[in-house]
């Protein structure tokens, strides 16, 4: 249980708001859920996470960090392990890691801390995360299973020593079917959970071959030269050819976000330069065929 008091400058700030500033290891998402089980109060009473704070207002939370210990353990495929790391076939629908300590949701990071019992960064539970994927991506990624091991491999990504390809599926055909798309990337303030290409964006640069064509749909080569949040979805929106599955910008409603990471190419912790590959999903091929 934590309480706190409301302090003079608090007064007229949200309740969600106010709760995470507290409670660091919790996201606005994990409030949302605590306050639905009745288990944030003000003065005793339960009051809705847009509640404006009043001075003294009184602010229990029921929050338990063991209730971490009920997340569920998952199967995920290994493409490679030594005693450095762990690459793997990353499940589309599978969360890479929470943003928030209450969050019952198994992700890449609880599956990797169980694995290891590591305690490489879990206290903002991205346990030897190296580097994402959305959500709704598959394929390769990279994890550590020390902090010695995750500096050495997020350097690679820092410096743009790793490489990596992705295979994505897009509506229409890309003109020329193979270039450099070269345009920065901001965050949208229209609706912040996305971003946009824009003028005061940071450098963003995606490499890309059309590999096959169909009626409706191409199947592209991605190569990004960057990593920024959502690159390579944006770039081909910005484009006028979303990925299918894509509703987020624009795309076709599908059975899933066609993209997915096919290879990496990193020097592991050992010095040894290696590619890893998780296989193109069947579904890729299957939907040129429609």
């Amino acid at each position: 249980m934590a309480e706190y008091v409301t302090e003079p400058e608090e007064v007229g700030v949200r309740l969600d708001v106010s709760v995470v500033e507290h409670l660091s290891t919790l996201s606005r998402a994990s409030v949302q859920k605590l306050s639905d089980q009745g288990l944030i109060t003000v003065n005793g009473a339960k009051q809705k996470i847009s509640y404006k704070l009043r001075m003294g207002d009184k602010v229990a939370i029921d929050f338990d960090a063991a209730t971490k210990e009920v997340i569920p353990d998952i199967e995920i495929p290994i493409i490679y392990e030594d005693e450095d790391c762990i690459v793997i076939n990353k499940p589309v629908g599978l969360l890479t890691h929470s943003k928030g300590a209450f969050n019952p949701e198994a992700t890449v990071a609880t599956w990797l801390e169980r694995r290891t019992n590591s305690t490489v960064d879990v206290t903002n539970n991205r346990n030897g995360i190296v580097h994402r994927l959305d959500r709704a991506t598959s394929g390769v990624m990279i994890c550590a299973k020390s902090p010695e091991a995750l500096s050495k491999l997020q350097k690679q990504f820092s410096l743009r020593k790793a490489k990596k390809v992705y295979i994505a599926v897009i509506e229409g055909v890309m003109e020329p079917e193979e270039a450099i798309i070269d345009m920065p990337i901001e965050r949208n303030p229209k609706a912040p959970q996305t971003f946009r290409v824009g003028n005061n964006g940071k450098p963003s640069v995606t490499a890309y071959k059309t590999i096959k064509i169909s009626n409706n749909y191409s199947q592209l080569q991605l190569s990004p030269q960057t990593g920024r949040t959502h690159q390579l979805r944006v770039h081909l929106a910005f484009q006028k050819h979303p990925i299918v599955g894509d509703t987020l910008y624009g795309g076709k409603k599908s059975d899933r976000l066609y993209l997915h990471a096919l290879s990496l190419e990193i020097t592991l912790p050992n010095s040894e330069r290696k590619t890893f590959s998780a296989p193109l999903p069947v579904e890729f091929n299957r939907i040129l065929e429609d």
